[in-house]
């Protein structure tokens, strides 16, 4: 496998409390200091209820982030594609990909929330399909073709894009749960894959076998998929210590859980926390953990273990989170720029090596030294010349100059 990207999945899942506006604007000045520490990829989502994720439309907010970001890739995460009209969201994504610069990624679901479908009046069974189909009109008109289509849902008459993506070839990827299904689409059109499932226990233990069914599935459509197009999302939140990171995180942990896992989705088997200690312990700490709360030493170790279980993917997403105050988190994110990116693909092992390699030579540089040193010493006008530069160097620093006699002597 290649150097690993890493990046950030904002949901975003924020405590009710704060002034929307003002948690917009912060969402985005996140995203600006996830570009200044050299992040590859910052991705958003779209959710219509639920209180804690109040972002309908992640082209909106991501063309916004566009203007304060650089060079970070930024992918919808995900538009629900049975919410819109395909033809409409080709050309918002479109758009999007102008307005950026050409740093779109077209990242697509099914709908995550049963109460945005129940809003909509669409029947979840029929999410999927209605997936599958918007993808393939929509590559069509990426492709610059003109589309006739009809369905149950939407119309279309030789319609055609009037502008079409900057990048020849947008990258896109399919949100894949602990089920096959997002798998098996991404196989069918040959696309990335971000695997929010990894978020939970059971979505950990799919990993070995998931990739199976995209290659299958793109065998059976001919066309191939590649692992360095597989994005996992892990949650963390680090500290220079275990005991600083359960401080911090603790309590927002609790909150997040309690409020919003158990109180607002009433997610089957969730039970509420009893204390921040007990929601850092089960969360990070029990058996079949899916979550670091620690150091960054600890990061690494759960990465490579992450790679080894799945057989290796391309990209880490983290999952954004309140847990801790904004200071923590920015810190969280800033450690695991400083020291773990750079661990896991190899940055600094040059350095290392570089380090010992002279460390384990010292005695040969040493004579090496003595040697030139001597050298000099042994024509009477390079070390006249020697000691003059060395008077003149200390002469307005006190200093004392060295017999140069007794080095030649030497």
């Amino acid at each position: 496998m290649s150097r690993m990207k890493f990046g950030a999945f904002l949901a975003p899942h924020h405590p009710i409390g704060e002034n929307p506006m003002l948690q917009f604007r912060s969402d985005i000045a996140f995203a600006k200091r996830l570009d200044e520490l050299g992040y590859d990829e910052f991705w958003c989502g779209e959710h219509h209820s639920s209180g804690w994720e109040m972002i309908a439309s992640p082209e909106m907010f991501l063309a916004a982030a566009g203007e304060h970001t650089h060079r970070i890739r930024l992918g919808t995460g995900v538009i629900s594609l049975p919410y819109h009209h395909p033809f409409n969201v080709a050309q918002r994504m479109v758009q999007l990909d102008h307005m950026t610069g050409g740093r779109a990624i077209f990242g697509s679901g099914p709908g995550a929330l049963p109460s945005d479908a129940y809003a909509l009046g669409i029947d979840p069974m029929v999410q999927r399909d209605r997936q599958d189909e918007a993808i393939g009109v929509i590559k069509r008109l990426f492709a610059g073709e003109r589309v006739t289509h009809e369905s149950e849902w939407f119309t279309m008459k030789d319609a055609g894009l009037q502008l079409l993506p900057l990048q020849e070839d947008m990258p896109f990827a399919v949100a894949s749960q602990v089920s096959p299904s997002g798998m098996t689409l991404a196989g069918k059109y040959g696309a990335g894959v971000l695997s929010i499932g990894s978020m939970s226990s059971a979505g950990l233990q799919a990993l070995p076998t998931q990739w199976g069914f995209a290659e299958q599935a793109a065998a059976r459509h001919g066309v191939t998929v590649d692992r360095k197009n597989w994005r996992v999302v892990m949650t963390w939140h680090l500290a220079e210590t275990r005991a600083e990171a359960r401080a911090q995180a603790g309590h927002g942990l609790m909150r997040w859980h309690n409020e919003y896992n158990v109180g607002t989705l009433m997610r089957p088997g969730a039970v509420e926390f009893k204390s921040p200690d007990d929601a850092v312990d089960q969360t990070a700490f029990a058996d079949g953990s899916v979550a670091v709360i620690g150091t960054p030493d600890d990061l690494v170790r759960a990465i490579r273990g992450l790679i080894d279980i799945s057989g290796g993917f391309g990209t880490v997403i983290g999952f954004a989170h309140d847990w801790a105050n904004r200071e923590n988190t920015l810190r969280s994110w800033d450690l695991m720029a400083r020291y773990v990116i750079p661990e896991i693909n190899g940055y600094t092992q040059k350095l290392r090596d570089s380090r010992e390699y002279l460390v384990a030579n010292r005695e040969s540089f040493e004579r090496a030294g003595a040697a030139v040193m001597q050298k000099i010493m042994s024509h009477e006008g390079a070390a006249a010349a020697l000691q003059e530069t060395v008077r003149a160097a200390t002469a307005t620093t006190g200093g004392h100059t060295p017999d140069l006699e007794k080095e030649k002597a030497r």
